[in-house]
């Protein structure tokens, strides 16, 4: 039997824009946030999207993350991680685009942001008034969200959110609020202790009463 030819494409008259989206968790006044910066051009114009633009020619998508961060919210210097990638033919209403995405989890006193470039405004969101976001980022920050609850799980990762020394309390305190959830106290504490994550001070934390232990997260 005779094979058909396999069906070729013209690479010359293809193309595909590889962008970075970055979901940028705040914790403040005691909840989750996230940051939002409002678009100024079509297509999604006046749309609420999460921070992302294109990675340049010679770029990794680390440094274009931080790139574009920087130009469009002044923000810099800041870890992220990788979620995922999105390939969806019809995520961008205009051309052939790809995107890289990452998270963060940040301090929002520590990072002043100002709307740059073709954003219009920028802002700190609380999770439940979180409206409809321009192009799937719907998708991309819900599933950032489950990576960085996945990642509590499994390992420490608070970026600037915890003091230098802190309770034990303190700890389950953010855990519970970034989880959504009440947390058994001493089931808890087993488990941060059994982790091996957390390291002693011989320290007591000053003006509360019964003057619990402060820790710090290992090196």
């Amino acid at each position: 039997m005779k094979e058909k030819p396999i069906s070729t494409v013209n690479e010359s008259s293809y193309e595909c824009t590889i962008t970075v989206d970055c979901a940028i968790f705040g914790f403040q006044e005691d909840e989750l946030k996230l940051l939002l910066v409002k678009r100024a051009v079509e297509p999604y114009k006046d749309f609420w999207l999460l921070p992302g633009g294109t990675m340049e020619e010679g770029k990794t998508v680390e440094e274009a993350m931080n790139r574009v961060l920087y130009s469009l919210t002044g923000i810099h210097g800041i870890h992220h991680e990788q979620v995922g990638c999105y390939s969806a033919v019809d995520r961008h209403p205009v051309k052939r685009a790809v995107t890289i995405s990452f998270y963060a989890l940040i301090k929002p006193e520590n990072h002043p942001v100002i709307a740059k470039n073709y954003i219009s405004d920028v802002k700190w969101y609380p999770l439940e008034e979180i409206p409809q976001l321009g192009f799937d980022h719907d998708q991309i920050f819900k599933d950032a969200l489950v990576k960085l609850r996945e990642n509590l799980q499994r390992k420490l990762l608070f970026g600037e959110l915890l003091p230098e020394k802190f309770t034990l309390k303190e700890l389950q305190d953010l855990y519970e609020s970034i989880l959504g959830e009440t947390l058994d106290r001493r089931n808890f504490r087993k488990k941060m202790l059994q982790m091996e994550l957390l390291q002693p001070t011989n320290e007591k934390k000053a003006g509360v009463r019964g003057g619990p232990e402060l820790y710090r997260i290992k090196k």
